[in-house]
């Protein structure tokens, strides 16, 4: 008897199974358990997963110059001569031409790159995404990642495999009360299509507690509050447990994980270092105009760094072309922007901003180095946590109300787990400390989610809505 889970989620997945005596990590990548949850689809439609997905993207956009074309949305047709009315020879002149949409169709695009589709699962107004022309419903997207999953583990268990516990926050996101309902069903579906016929649901932060209570083989009792912090979301549960026996208390989730975080950084960081902030001057009809560089035009781009290719154009890079060409101490900053938005390395900043991040968890102080664009910033954990402080004030908030819908004080709870990359943030380990001294522990932050997923589905553990 063996059980089977999958971690789904919204930057990386894992996979792992139990036969009863130990957990199995399952390997995605070629030599890593971990996998980025990405999809890449070229104009044949041909389909890569994971890390090759995203290689895949970097190497077909850098140096790659974007030329939107207007799409045509209609012909128009206007009478420029009537016939003449003693001629009945005589016809109409009518002159036709084509109607064009906003420019936003890139003709040379080679691929295109999901990630994050996680985020969409609960929202019903995304039904549909267009790739090349052709409509992909968000099921569409994520089989071939589920499907790849399956392989990965039919490879490793040598047999096929139909009945799976999968991961899923506490609440995904979007604003729908029914969020949930459809996220379960899109996967579902998705599950279906890549081989996998049963399915069952359950939360992260309990299967990361299964993983924890499995490895302690513990044999006493109390209450354990598990804080889940990933790349997408925070989720948390309070369980009551007695040597193998447990009790789901509460739990509690937020929309907020580490790809938010890395989009502070950036923005706090290095937008002031790309030219945010600076004067743009320019002489139009013999009248000197001077303003604020336009700076929120390329902002959403450069954070959401699967699409900064699209400032590669002449309507983004001409402004700072100009601004180049002015000189003064501004202009370094400028060219700064033009070569991460000519060589495309807005997923290479993101990877430097992940690894200074991580090195705060254990130093007071870093530098945040990326050489490709000249840069090399102090970056303090101080600066960060100030960054970091509304976040870490929501952090404090659903921690007491997961503990107050348990009907627990801080001294009630036995054991405290984080685990997820997230949670590795010193002031998440302080905040977590300060309300629990001494019984704070990491467990497994990247694989603690499969590894628990993989023992409730040996012991086909269900879990049903804690009601509070």
């Amino acid at each position: 008897m063996i059980g089977v889970g999958i971690d789904f989620g919204t930057s990386n997945s894992a996979a792992a199974w139990y036969d009863g005596q130990r957990v199995h990590l399952v390997q995605l990548e070629q030599d890593d358990t971990i996998m980025p949850t990405a999809t890449h689809l070229n104009r044949e439609l041909v389909t890569r997963t994971g890390r090759e997905a995203v290689l895949q993207y970097i190497t077909e956009n850098q140096d790659r110059i974007v030329e939107l074309t207007p799409e045509v949305i209609a012909r128009s047709a206007m009478v420029v001569a009537d016939a003449l009315a003693d001629d009945p020879q005589s016809e109409a002149e009518i002159a036709t031409s084509s109607v064009y949409g906003q420019p936003w169709v890139d003709r040379g695009m080679p691929g295109r790159l999901f990630r994050g589709v996680k985020r969409l699962l609960g929202n019903p107004a995304i039904k549909r995404l267009l790739v090349f022309d052709h409509p992909f419903r968000v099921v569409a997207l994520i089989t071939p990642v589920l499907l790849r999953i399956r392989h990965s583990i039919e490879e490793n268990l040598k047999d096929r495999i139909d009945d799976v516990h999968f991961g899923h926050p506490v609440l995904f996101e979007g604003n729908s009360r029914e969020r949930n309902e459809l996220a379960f069903s899109r996967l579902t579906e998705a599950c279906h299509y890549a081989g996998i016929d049963k399915v069952t649901f359950y939360p992260e932060p309990v299967a990361a507690t299964l993983s924890f209570l499995h490895e302690e083989a513990s044999k006493d009792s109390g209450r354990v509050l598990t804080l889940d912090f990933g790349g997408g979301t925070l989720d948390l549960s309070v369980v009551a447990y007695s040597g193998v026996e447990f009790k789901v208390l509460s739990t509690a989730g937020l929309s907020l994980g580490g790809d938010h975080i890395d989009q502070l950084i950036f923005r706090e960081l290095l937008f002031p270092l790309l030219g945010k902030g600076e004067i743009w001057s320019r002489v139009s009809d013999g009248r000197l105009i001077e303003n604020v560089f336009p700076f929120e035009e390329f902002e959403d781009k450069l954070l959401n760094w699967a699409v900064t290719y699209i400032l590669n154009q002449n309507q983004y890079r001409a402004k700072v072309a100009d601004c180049i060409r002015k000189g003064g101490p501004a202009a370094v900053k400028f060219e700064r922007l033009d070569d991460l938005i000519t060589h495309n390395y807005s997923y290479l900043v993101f990877q430097a901003i992940k690894e200074a991040k991580a090195r705060l968890s254990n130093d007071e102080e870093t530098m945040l180095d990326i050489p490709e664009l000249d840069v090399s910033v102090l970056f303090t954990r101080d600066h960060f946590e100030l960054m970091m402080s509304g976040m870490l004030r929501q952090i404090d908030e659903i921690l007491d109300k997961v503990l107050l819908d348990a009907d627990c004080e801080s001294s009630d709870i036995d054991k405290v787990i984080r685990t997820g990359g997230s949670s590795q943030i010193a002031a998440v380990k302080r905040i977590l400390e300060d309300k629990f001294p001494g019984r704070v522990t990491e467990h497994d932050p990247f694989t603690s989610v499969a590894a628990g997923l993989a023992i409730a589905s040996y012991y086909q553990y269900e879990f049903r809505e804690v009601r509070n």
